[in-house]
């Protein structure tokens, strides 16, 4: 279904100066062998030859534009059912998603289970962009019915009023895109682009201690160095300053940072996305795997646990699997115990002990690993409550998993 999602994308790209003058001139003249009057902008982004041809978005692809408020990093991500994997790859790691509807379908289950799906990954922000608005008779009455339906769905979803946006916008024209339309009078609210430079975000919505799994222990043992002993990662989640006190996780050791070491030298702090070494005060045992976390709200080193998937491989998923499950900087064996149900995105319902969960379906697990993982619940923390689950063979990736039961904040309808 072509919703102009690439056009779209394609125009954000081209108001906000973020391509090259050769490329607007390829695809001007692939336009004009097409027989079209304007630009094509959705040739910009739909790079691969069965996009092209089909005229819908199959991969992930991660664009870069910029205004002068704000720098941007876009995950163009597929719509189709049968891609959920790249969607769920894409928006896993958004601080907002702008989700796009034809004016002249509204909202669709296809509308309706990406809803579902961002719900789930805890998505802050929510964007619908009703994109083809200058194409229906009566676009004030359709935007103002589109809305208020979108409005009901993500509300029941968990989604407050003020973290939800409808625009009304032509891709193809670029009405409220990057320039306010007057072929819109019956909306006041802000273009595409005055919306994305000025949404409040934050990295970490919800506030947790520090959390900084150990990459790579630096040890010198050079002249210049010979009793170095530096531990170093990115800070997942919370601050670090020197003289904090820590814990080393799954020991339970405790220990004090004396110093922050980078490349450039030393700080005062790191929050979370930095990278950095830290130093401890004592010389305890930490490894690549561990976790240094603040003693105040530290989590519980898991062993078995409940966990919610999404299953991106042709083979479908049994209980009794023995997979490797990567989180963080650990990477152990794990047993997929039973699959407590299957999630339903469409009518917000599960379905009790599956016996498989197949190719782009999400259901809740159990989960035994062989070394205890160093996790908070996902709806506590995004970026410590995520894994992975891989083949032990290939090295393929088989499902992105969510520490906890994500399905139960989006589960509205009565169980099957």
């Amino acid at each position: 279904m072509d919703d102009g999602k690439s056009t779209l994308v394609g125009r954000l790209l081209y108001d906000t100066k973020s391509v090259l003058a050769d490329q607007i001139d390829a695809v001007t003249r692939a336009s004009v062998d097409k027989g079209l009057s304007t630009p094509d902008l959705s040739l910009l982004v739909d790079g691969l030859r069965a996009e092209r041809e089909q005229g819908i978005t199959i991969d992930v692809a991660y664009r870069y534009f910029a205004t002068p408020r704000r720098s941007f990093v876009l995950a163009d991500t597929p719509g189709h059912v049968q891609y959920t994997r790249n969607t769920v790859s894409g928006a896993s790691t958004a601080q907002m998603v702008i989700l796009l509807v034809d004016a002249r379908r509204g909202v669709i289950s296809q509308t309706r289970k990406h809803a579902a799906v961002l719900a789930l990954l805890g998505v802050p922000k929510l964007v619908l962009a009703v994109n083809k608005i200058d194409l229906v008779e009566d676009p004030a009455t359709v935007f103002a019915t589109i809305s208020a339906e979108f409005n009901s769905l993500t509300s029941s979803l968990g989604w407050a009023s003020e973290d939800v946006v409808e625009i009304p916008v032509s891709a193809l024209h670029g009405d409220n895109v990057a320039v306010r339309s007057e072929n819109t009078p019956y909306y006041d609210g802000p273009t595409l682009i005055e919306h994305l430079e000025s949404v409040p975000v934050d990295a970490e919505p919800h506030r947790v201690g520090l959390r900084f799994p150990v990459q790579y222990v630096i040890r010198p043992r050079t002249a210049e160095f010979p009793d170095y002993r530096g531990y170093a990662g990115q800070v997942a989640a919370g601050e670090v300053t020197p003289g904090d006190e820590v814990v080393i996780l799954p020991s339970g050791v405790r220990t004090t940072v004396t110093r922050i070491d980078t490349a450039d030298g030393e700080l005062d702090s790191a929050h979370a996305g930095r990278s950095v070494t830290l130093v401890l005060a004592d010389d305890v045992d930490v490894s690549r795997g561990d976790v240094i976390a603040s003693p105040s709200d530290a989590p519980e080193p898991l062993g078995e646990f409940d966990a919610t998937v999404c299953w991106l491989a042709e083979k479908p998923l049994r209980p009794g699997a023995r997979l490797l499950l990567k989180h963080g900087t650990r990477t152990t064996q794990a047993i997929v115990g039973t699959l407590v149900e299957r999630f339903n995105e469409q009518e917000l319902t599960s379905e009790p002990s599956p016996e498989s969960l197949e190719l782009n379906e999400i259901g809740k697990i159990s989960v035994r690993v062989a070394e205890p993982i160093v996790a908070d619940d996902y709806t506590v923390n995004r970026h410590t409550g995520s894994f992975l689950l891989i083949d032990p063979a290939g090295g393929n990736t088989l499902a992105a998993g969510l520490v906890g039961d994500a399905i139960a904040a989006v589960e509205l309808g009565e169980r099957v």
